[in-house]
């Protein structure tokens, strides 16, 4: 027991050995610039791991759009070509339509192709299934006088999209105003795209450049077009408009801004014959004077514009700034076992430097004085022997007496 707890209350150190060698010293401090370097210049400088980062960013977009254009002799204005029309941050401009006017609830033929027929037991195998505009009775009728299709029951006459129309070219003119409003909540930072010195007068004169107005709130839809790489002729499809903030708060406020990139989202909609570009259908409902209800169908192409905002902002705070601090200093011995493995196995006279950074002990002192078995580069005297020894180099020394 009293062994026991003088073991307890004793005190360990390491064994430094010193090795004068330029080439295990050369890569010892090349490995420990490199990891410094590191820590100082990608960690802290670039990526700023002394900050807190708030990466949660709260954002509002209202858009509005303006412009005229004429499709088929017909002026058309915001009203007519937008949708939705509550100026929200994902909106369709259109630029082609296919009208089908005057449709009322009834029976009529099939208009596709596929639905021709010469008699009703061509069709009766679509009884009662949807076809492409309506219920599908199992009749054959005339389409006209020389085609018969499958009879359905819906919205009469059936609609014809195959008809080719060619986009609302002053579309390109239009302009869209986005105003973005941003909040960071970790510190109730808020901020919007417009800077401070901007006036009236430079709103309705100003359109965004990438070079010259790079914070202009007006966008023309050409240009947005072609910063995302597209042709505005065979464009139909989703644009995405993506709002950048990365702020750094410990900078002043105007160092914090918005930056504007242009991407098309549906890329693979490029390589898709079967369903490219973007289309979507709607109505408007009329009644007649009978109480008959009607409508006008709209199979209308349209850009649609999707505004995406993402971001993060930063600020110096003790704890990140400590912790790789302490990450830094600690990875810096990282070199010494780099040295300590090549010191060991693969420089000349390696035994050598085992021997000096080692030592063999046995439990009996005795044995290990006869055996050769001491490594140890102290002088002891007589009376005074090496105990025992960990593997870190540490050993204690004790008396002990040889008259027994």
């Amino acid at each position: 027991m009293w062994s026991c707890i003088t073991d307890f209350f004793t005190y360990e150190t390491t064994k430094s050995v010193v090795v004068k060698s330029w080439t295990i010293g050369i890569i010892n401090r090349v490995v420990q610039v490199l990891i410094l370097t590191y820590f100082i210049g990608w960690v802290f400088l670039v990526e700023k791991a002394y900050q807190v980062r708030d990466t949660a960013i709260e954002s509002s977009v209202m858009t509005k759009v303006k412009g005229f254009g004429v499709y088929n002799d017909k002026v058309m204005d915001v009203a007519d070509y937008v949708t939705p029309t509550q100026g929200a941050s994902v909106f369709c401009i259109i630029t082609k339509l296919i009208t089908t006017e005057n449709q009322v609830q009834g029976y009529c033929p099939e208009s596709e192709k596929k639905y021709a027929c010469t008699q009703d037991s061509n069709c009766t195998r679509y009884l009662n299934k949807p076809g492409s505009y309506g219920i599908l009775t199992g009749k054959c009728v005339p389409f006209n006088s020389t085609i018969k299709m499958c009879e359905i029951k819906g919205w009469c006459p059936a609609e014809i999209d195959t008809i080719k129309t060619t986009p609302m070219m002053e579309v390109e003119n239009f302009t869209i105003f986005i105003k973005n409003s941003i909040r960071f909540p970790t510190f109730n930072y808020t901020k919007g795209n417009f800077l401070s010195t901007i006036t009236d007068d430079y709103i309705k004169k100003c359109n965004f450049d990438m070079i010259n107005n790079t914070y202009c709130p007006i966008f023309k839809v050409g240009d947005v077009v072609r910063y995302a790489q597209q042709n505005f002729t065979k464009l139909g499809g989703v644009i995405g408009i993506k709002i950048g903030w990365i702020c750094d708060l410990d900078k002043s406020d105007d160092q914090c801004n918005p930056s504007y990139s242009f991407t098309r989202l549906d890329a693979m909609s490029q390589k898709n014959a079967v369903s490219p570009g973007y289309n979507f259908r709607f109505a408007k409902y009329f009644k007649m004077e009978n109480g008959t209800d009607y409508r006008i169908l709209v199979k209308a192409y349209a850009i649609r514009f999707d505004v995406l905002v993402n971001g993060n902002a930063g600020k110096f705070n003790m704890i990140p700034t400590l912790i790789n601090m302490v990450a830094a200093f600690t990875s810096v011995g990282v070199g010494t076992v780099l040295c300590d493995i090549i010191l060991l196995n693969f420089l000349k006279g390696a035994e050598q430097y085992k021997a000096k950074k080692f030592e063999e002990v046995s439990d009996s002192p005795l044995d290990s004085q006869s055996n050769g078995f001491y490594r140890s580069q102290l002088s002891l005297r007589h009376n005074e022997t090496i105990m025992r020894s960990s593997d870190s180099g540490a050993f204690s020394i004790e008396h002990y007496n040889y008259s027994q």
